[in-house]
């Protein structure tokens, strides 16, 4: 009998390979690097994989793909997403837009319908290399509410029943629609990017409880606030949702570092453990570009943080929840 989708992530690990780093996030990625990384995550026993076709235009999918193909098919979790078809660029300018450093050969055309999500898998599977993927999330749906509703969600449901997928989601950075999509459709996972973190605790008022009622699994990513929460000693420069800091998200992350120190313990460890805690949240996937990123992250997963910490931290008023 096939194993629940609760069940395939506990089996496979609670921690993540995020790959969007893999589609040169920000700054280009060799191809040995991003093998090794991907190698050294297997060898730490790393499982559950993510990507789409918006990393890199594609690249992230034929990187990962690559690297899959040479594993038993039925030992690791993967998951990429649709919303986003590529297709040829009739006047490219050299280089990609939207982050990623890639040559702009191909576009993004946003297709949230039931024909476009159906195209999206087969042309992940393509690129990917591979005969399937475990979960599609719908991707970046913000101002396409209405066609995800009618296309996607009966597109994904239908593949679902026919064990094409075995579940689907939504993936966004913002909680409010993440909680319409948990109680006015049937999705069995959502990706919460950044909005359950250390600095930020509003989707556990009503989204995260949603999700225990309606039994919807939760993969919390962007736990480290795009880098805000990344790092012990918390720099003038760092940044918060893709931007610069503002002042008193850079006081309240020293706050925590201070209190984390206090305790033994580090502030990206307290950011990585405090999603975990909250009974929706079953994993949570973190980006990483090299080997040394994925050693981190797999020891700070594994390091306990003390109970002392979470109490201090509330009793400071520093979270809201814990």
């Amino acid at each position: 009998m096939k194993p629940s989708l609760e069940e395939a992530i506990a089996r496979h690990g609670r921690l993540g390979y995020g790959a969007a780093q893999l589609g040169n996030l920000y700054r280009t990625v060799d191809d040995a690097t991003a093998r090794e990384a991907l190698e050294t995550a297997w060898d730490l026993g790393i499982r559950h994989f993510d990507t789409a076709p918006h990393y890199g235009l594609g690249l992230s999918e034929r990187r990962l793909g690559a690297f899959l193909q040479t594993k038993p098919r039925d030992e690791f979790i993967l998951s990429t997403k649709v919303g986003r078809l590529l297709r040829d660029n009739p006047h490219p300018q050299g280089k990609d837009t939207e982050g990623f450093e890639v040559p702009d050969d191909l576009y993004r055309v946003r297709d949230y319908s039931s024909d476009g999500v159906k195209r999206s898998l087969e042309e992940s599977l393509e690129r990917l290399g591979l005969d399937r993927v475990d979960i599609a999330y719908i991707h970046d749906p913000d101002e396409y509410w209405e066609q995800a509703l009618h296309g996607a969600v009966p597109a994904l449901s239908e593949l679902r029943e026919q064990g094409v997928i075995q579940a689907w989601g939504a993936g966004m950075n913002q909680w409010q629609m993440l909680e319409r999509f948990v109680r006015e459709t049937q999705p069995d996972i959502i990706m919460l990017a950044g909005r359950y973190t250390l600095l930020e605790q509003e989707a556990a008022q009503s989204l995260l409880p949603a999700c225990v009622e309606h039994n919807v699994k939760v993969n919390a990513v962007g736990v480290f606030n795009s880098g805000l929460l990344a790092r012990q000693d918390v720099p003038d420069d760092a940044h918060y949702n893709y931007d610069a800091a503002p002042p008193e998200l850079l006081a309240r992350a020293r706050k925590l570092a201070d209190l984390a120190a206090e305790y033994s313990t580090t502030l990206p460890a307290a950011a990585l453990a405090f999603p975990m805690r909250h009974s929706a949240i079953v994993t949570s996937v973190v980006g990483m570009r090299t080997p040394d990123h994925v050693r981190r992250n797999v020891e700070l997963f594994e390091t306990p943080v003390p109970d002392e910490f979470w109490s201090a931290a509330a009793d400071a008023g520093l979270i809201t929840n814990h």
